[in-house]
């Protein structure tokens, strides 16, 4: 999809655009958190 597509479509349908950034939100905290938990291992 374009952009002007994606920008047309949540014009179209407004409550559509706040649960896309609800999960948007969660997503990104998800990786956060995610990531808090990888521990580097060395090399041999």
């Amino acid at each position: 999809m374009s952009e002007s597509a994606i920008a047309a479509y949540i014009a179209e349908n407004p409550k559509k655009a706040g649960v896309l950034f609800t999960i948007l939100l969660l997503l990104t905290q998800a990786s956060n958190a995610s990531a808090g938990f990888v521990t580097a291992v060395g090399g041999p």
